[in-house]
C-alpha cells in the first residue's frame, strides 16, 4: 500500500481590495469566519488575502448590519501591539429553513447564521405519498416560521434535500400500486416555491448532507473526500479540491449505484444499496417482530436485535470497502467520510469493519484513503439543505469553500 504524506489544506480565498468588489469581499470574510469560527482582522486579512484596512471597513460594517459581532471579552494577543478582538457570526443575523424530503421521514428546521438548529418539525411515514406530503409541508413550514417570531423577516430561504428520484425503487417498500409513481410528475422544488414567498433552492439529499459535513463537520480539515450517507438507501456526496462537486446532473458521489460482483462466483451481484442500505436491516428486524424503525436508532444494537445487525454488516461492510476501493482508483481520495441515520455504535461498528475489509484489496498503484466518522448525523440532510440559502445570499459562489491556510 503506498503511503500519502501528511499535508496541510492549503486553498486560499482570493478577495479584491477593488471598492467595486465589497459585497464580494464581505462574502468572503463572512465565508471564512463561517469556516474557521471567531478570527481577529489580523488573521481575516492573511486568510483572504485582502488589505488589513479593507478587511477592518468590511468588518465594521457586517457588525453594523448586523451580521457579525466582536466576541465578548475575548481577546487574542498577537505578537506585536495591543490584543485583538476576535469577530465572529451573530447568530441571529440571519436565518434559513431546510427541508429533508425523505423515504422514510419530512424534517423541516430553522438554522440560525452560526449554524444553530432553532426549531424542528418531524413527520414519519411509511412511504412518501406525495397527496399527503406536501400539504402536511405546507403546515410546518408555517409552524417553523412561526417559531421564530420577529425573526422570520431574516429568513433567507428554503434548502430542499431530496432524492433526485424518490419515486424510484418502488419495489423494495411495502406500498399500494402506483403508489410512488405520481412522483414522477413532480418538481418538488416547484411544488414548494407555490408555497412561500421564499426563494428555494435544491440539492440531492446525500449532496445537501455532504455540504453540511463540509461546512461543520469532518470537512474543514479534508481536501478531498467521499462522503458515504448510510440511510434508507445508502448514497453519498464528493468533494475536490476543498470544494463541493454535484457533478452536470447534480448527482456525483452517487456511490448507491456502484455494481457489485460477488467474489466467489463473480457474477453480477446488483447495486451498493441493494446490500448496504439500512432498508435492508429494517426488513431483517421486521420480519423478526420489531418495528422497522428500530433499524435507525439504539434498538438495533440491543442485545435482543444485534445479531440481525451482526448479520446485516457481514454483508454491509465488505460491499461499502468494495465501492471505496473502485472510487479510489479514480478519484485518488484522500479519506473517506461514513455518516447515517443509524445508532452511533453501530455506525461506529460499520466504519471498523469496513476498515477491516479494506485490507482483503490489492492497493498496487493506488492510496488506501482513510475513514472517517461524520460529525453531523441524521440531520445531515435537514441541516445541508438549510445551508444552501445562506450560501445562495452570503456566500462567494454556491461552490466555493474556504479552506485553512498554510503555514
Amino acid at each position: 500500500m503506498s503511503e500519502r504524506p501528511a499535508r496541510k489544506a492549503s486553498m486560499h480565498s482570493v478577495g479584491s481590495n477593488q471598492l467595486g468588489m465589497r459585497q464580494f469581499n464581505e462574502r468572503i470574510v463572512l465565508q471564512a469566519i463561517r469556516l474557521h469560527g471567531a478570527l481577529a482582522k489580523a488573521d481575516i486579512a492573511r486568510m483572504t488575502r485582502l488589505s488589513m484596512q479593507t478587511v477592518s471597513l468590511i468588518v465594521d460594517h457586517l457588525i453594523a448590519d448586523g451580521l457579525l459581532a466582536k466576541e465578548p471579552r475575548a481577546r487574542v494577543r498577537g505578537r506585536i501591539g495591543q490584543p485583538s478582538v476576535p469577530i465572529s457570526l451573530r447568530a441571529d443575523g440571519a436565518f434559513s429553513i431546510g427541508v429533508k424530503v425523505g423515504r422514510r421521514s419530512l424534517d423541516v428546521l430553522s438554522m440560525d447564521f452560526a449554524g444553530n438548529v432553532r426549531t424542528r418539525e418531524t413527520l414519519e411515514y411509511a412511504y412518501p405519498d406525495p397527496h399527503t406530503l406536501f400539504p402536511a409541508l405546507e403546515t410546518r413550514l408555517a409552524h417553523v416560521t412561526a417559531a421564530l417570531g420577529d425573526d422570520a423577516r431574516k429568513i433567507a430561504g428554503i434548502g430542499v434535500a431530496a432524492p433526485l428520484w424518490i419515486g424510484g425503487w418502488r419495489d423494495f417498500f411495502d406500498t399500494p400500486p402506483d403508489a410512488l409513481a405520481a412522483w414522477d410528475d413532480i418538481d418538488i422544488r416547484a411544488r414548494i416555491e407555490a408555497m412561500t414567498a421564499l426563494p428555494v433552492e435544491f440539492a440531492k439529499d446525500t449532496t445537501a448532507a455532504c455540504a453540511a459535513e463540509l461546512v461543520m463537520g469532518q470537512g474543514r480539515g479534508l481536501r478531498d473526500f467521499l462522503y458515504v450517507f448510510i440511510g434508507t438507501f445508502i448514497g453519498g456526496g464528493l468533494v475536490i479540491d476543498g470544494r463541493l462537486h454535484a457533478g452536470p446532473g447534480g448527482n456525483a458521489g452517487a456511490i448507491g449505484s456502484l455494481p457489485l460482483v460477488d467474489r466467489a462466483s463473480g457474477k453480477r451481484a446488483g447495486q451498493l444499496l441493494n446490500t448496504a442500505s439500512v432498508y435492508v436491516l429494517e426488513k431483517a428486524l421486521a420480519a423478526a417482530g420489531a418495528p422497522a424503525a428500530a433499524a435507525h436508532d439504539e434498538r438495533a444494537w440491543s442485545p435482543e436485535w444485534r445479531a440481525l445487525s451482526e448479520a446485516w454488516m457481514r454483508d454491509t461492510c465488505p460491499a461499502i470497502a468494495a465501492g471505496i476501493a473502485s472510487s479510489s482508483a479514480l478519484l485518488d481520495l484522500e479519506a473517506v467520510v461514513i455518516d447515517g441515520e443509524i445508532d452511533r455504535i453501530l455506525l461506529r461498528e460499520v466504519i471498523g469493519r469496513t476498515n477491516d475489509a479494506l485490507g482483503a484489496f490489492d492497493w498496487q498503484g493506488m492510496t488506501r484513503p482513510r475513514l472517517v466518522e461524520g460529525q453531523i448525523g441524521p440531520d445531515a440532510r435537514a441541516m445541508g439543505g438549510a445551508i444552501l440559502p445562506l450560501y445562495a445570499h452570503f456566500a462567494p459562489k454556491h461552490e466555493l469553500f474556504l479552506k485553512p491556510l498554510e503555514v
